[in-house]
């Protein structure tokens, strides 16, 4: 709202300093601040209605050191995060922007299904909380509506020839840099380390024969809603103890947006020889002030947390991760950069499978790892929580170092 009040001042009213907004960074570096700002000094006043509402966490008995202390802390923190996210974009950001919009959709979509999780488990005392079913239902839902968006929407296109660009003077010897040819819709995608690196998801239906393109929809939207699902319910799994779902997240995130403001700048992306995907370097801003709710959550959820941030807060992570990850088309790079989730995840896998298998085939279930997700199998061994985390990040932050060096390793 910010920007067109400012865009408004800078073009109607040529008043000094106002055109400052429309830059991408400084409005960036405002959304974060002021992420930052409201879930620290906010924060508290949402927990503290949290603990008065008795919004507490029901820990079951696994066993784990420490466990039982964290019984009665108030949970449903990911308010804090969904509050100081979406207050900076809307102030900050371009509001008729397109990922702009779907990013704002996904939070509000899977901030709804999480919520209902934890009011089920907290009021209705049901530990189970909303059926599996339907919570599938709710991250299918939100991958047709994304697909289906990205797919048909005439303003997500993208451009792959990024060398022809027309470079001319503009006022006071500015230089101006801009996009030759015709930008185009695609279901391109980015395959690392590889050159000439765009795979698109049409030619899976090449044997179909002439205008098999207009047909890719049929692979394009089941792979976002696979995405999309797998992503949530890996930052689910990874909410296990404090401080890792979301100082991880918030190390993902960062490399996210390195990548949107790359792939949406004509000069990075011809510089990187990467897809030019106009119109996507706005979402930074939303990445900033994500970025700033998560580690100002972090202030709280660090060890000895203070609140959890339940379902409300894993899935609408995962939901944002995914749907990132996808509209900048570096979807394959989420087993890099979500790492993290996705250990935890396999490790969830791993143990059912081959839990079920040894049952079946010796009469006993034997399990591969002390107990999972793979946090807990560390806790098993000993290890104090915070010395899992600390790891868990530095692991995080390697995997976000490789891939971003995927821009010009190939």
């Amino acid at each position: 709202m910010l920007y067109y009040l400012f865009e408004y001042f800078d073009k109607t009213l040529d008043l000094p300093g106002t055109g400052v907004f429309q830059y991408i960074t400084f409005r960036s570096a405002l959304a974060f601040m002021l992420s930052l700002l409201l879930s620290t000094i906010y924060g508290k006043r949402i927990i503290n209605f949290l603990r008065r509402q008795q919004v507490g966490e029901t820990v079951r008995e696994l066993g784990l050191a420490g466990q039982n202390e964290k019984a009665g802390t108030p949970t449903m923190g990911g308010l804090i995060i969904i509050f100081a996210t979406l207050l900076p974009v809307l102030l900050f950001a371009r509001l008729h922007n397109i990922y702009i919009v779907l990013l704002i959709v996904t939070t509000l979509w899977m901030g709804t299904i999480g919520f209902v999780d934890d009011y089920i488990k907290i009021f209705k005392k049901d530990k189970q909380g909303l059926k599996g079913i339907f919570k599938v239902i709710g991250q299918v839902g939100l991958g047709i509506i994304v697909g289906a968006v990205l797919y048909f929407n005439p303003a997500v296109t993208v451009r792959t020839d990024t060398g022809r660009t027309d470079v001319f003077r503009g006022a006071v010897n500015s230089t101006v840099i801009v996009p030759a040819g015709i930008e185009e819709k695609s279901t391109a995608t980015t395959i690392p380390f590889v050159k000439n690196n765009e795979f698109d998801y049409a030619e899976v239906l090449s044997f179909m024969g002439d205008g098999y393109e207009k047909w890719a929809w049929l692979i394009f939207i089941p792979v976002v809603i696979f995405i999309i699902t797998a992503v949530s319910n890996g930052a689910n799994l990874t909410d296990g103890i404090d401080g890792l779902a979301a100082g991880t997240s918030a190390i993902s995130v960062l490399a996210l947006g390195i990548f949107t403001f790359v792939s949406g700048n004509i000069i990075f992306s011809n510089y990187l020889n990467i897809m030019y995907i106009p119109n996507s370097g706005e979402m930074t801003v939303f990445i900033s002030a994500f970025v700033g709710a998560l580690i100002g959550f972090l202030w709280y959820n660090s060890f000895p947390a203070s609140v959890f941030m339940g379902d409300t807060g894993s899935l609408t992570i995962g939901g944002i991760i995914a749907v990132l990850a996808i509209a900048v088309r570096k979807e394959i790079l989420i087993v890099l950069f979500c790492g993290i989730f996705l250990a935890e995840s396999a490790s969830v896998i791993i143990q059912v499978t081959y839990f079920k298998y040894t049952k079946k085939r010796f009469g006993e279930g034997r399990r591969i790892f002390l107990m999972s997700p793979l946090h807990h199998h560390y806790q098993k061994k000993g290890y104090h929580e915070s010395k899992i985390v600390t790891r868990f990040w530095i692991v995080a932050v390697m995997l976000a170092i490789l891939s971003i060096i995927t821009l010009k390793l190939r």
